[in-house]
């Protein structure tokens, strides 16, 4: 798929105070991949907030004595965060959810941001219960673009023409979750790869396709009108890249201290040359008018973006082992040596040392 370049990313940090936002990791730059592509992402800085998200309607009203019997939910979203994720506008009277024990007070809260939509209301309970993620809303910005101007940034709950996008992060969170839950049968115990208590924030683009994603303090940004979001698979593909870069920067910048050494030396010896890299580039998007994206130059610290980028590729051929397929273009592990110390280091540091795939001829 073919998008308009953007400007490029370091890794982000981002403190959500309402309506501060101090460094945002985003998906930007155009990219054209064979298959289903992973988003990649880019830098920019959000700056001048304007507004805030719509107001809900008075007649989302919920009963707080709806007891529902859920399953415990994995830590991660706290009441307080998950009011603001999903009402930045402040919590309306409607929402009349009253003081029930933590779990049953998001739930109603949630209930109360989808009121009208029950399938999506439903999907957003669904994934809250399962993995403890919080479907909500960003808030209405101005975001600093680089080269590419200012990008007007709103809310957009993922409801009626867009439920789609809501399917398919549940569809994709659920996909995950499974994948982590085998790997750790496999490990013996559990991995470090956080994928659950996520806060979601929805929202559109106006007048643009870009930013499709962003990942920043345990919160993944969705843009309904993000270019790269046309397949459940290529959805699921852009969460688990973004959600690795939330566990990098929880590894105390991972990528960096461990591959850093490795991509380096790929670059020095390739620099931008496409031919050249193409033997370690994980996966096989290009930036438009560069090269892979797992070493485009001036995108910040490539070794971010290509250990992203390698995460996905092990969690394609992961998958691809457990059903006895091969990979399309070989197990990277059996390329150049680099590839293989770098696939090696970040199974063990993220998913256990599992590797399923067979042992290279």
């Amino acid at each position: 798929m073919m998008v308009s370049p953007d400007p490029p990313r370091p890794a982000p940090l981002r403190s959500r105070a309402r309506g501060a936002l101090w460094g945002l990791g985003v998906a930007l730059l155009g990219c054209t991949a064979a298959g289903p592509a992973t988003e990649p992402s880019a830098s920019v800085a959000a700056t001048a907030r304007v507004g805030s998200a719509p107001k809900a309607s008075a007649s989302a009203s919920v009963a707080v004595s709806e007891a529902v019997a859920a399953p415990p939910v994995k830590p991660g979203v706290a009441v307080a965060r998950a009011r603001e994720v999903l009402f930045p506008e402040g919590v309306p009277e409607s929402a009349k959810c009253g003081a029930e024990t933590e779990p049953g007070h998001v739930r109603c809260l949630i209930r109360a941001r989808f009121a009208g939509h029950e399938a999506e209301q439903r999907a957003a309970v669904a994934l809250y219960d399962e993995v403890g993620d919080v479907l909500g809303l960003e808030v209405e910005h101005d975001m600093n673009g680089g080269f590419r101007g200012t990008i007007h940034i709103v809310p957009e709950l993922p409801v009626g023409k867009h439920k789609k996008h809501l399917d398919w992060v549940v569809g994709g969170q659920r996909e995950i979750a499974a994948f982590v839950a085998a790997l750790e049968g496999k490990a013996g115990g559990p991995v470090h790869f956080r994928h659950a208590g996520l806060a979601w924030r929805f929202m559109r683009s106006v007048g643009r396709t870009t930013p499709s994603a962003y990942a920043a303090s345990w919160e993944v940004g969705y843009n309904v009108s993000g270019s790269l979001h046309a397949s459940a698979e290529a959805v699921r593909d852009t969460v688990l890249h973004e959600v690795f870069h939330l566990n990098d920067q929880q590894h105390d910048n991972w990528s960096r201290r461990v591959l850093g050494p490795i991509v380096d030396g790929i670059a020095a010896r390739c620099g931008a040359k496409t031919a050249c890299l193409t033997p370690y580039a994980p996966m096989k998007t290009q930036v438009k008018g560069g090269t892979y994206y797992s070493f485009q130059p001036n995108n910040g610290d490539i070794a971010h973006e290509y250990s992203a980028e390698l995460a996905t590729r092990y969690f394609r051929e992961q998958l691809a082992a457990r059903s006895g397929k091969p990979y399309p273009g070989g197990w990277f592990k059996c390329g150049p040596k680099e590839n293989s110390a770098a696939m090696a280091a970040l199974a063990k540091e993220f998913f256990g040392g599992v590797d399923l795939t067979p042992s290279c001829p």
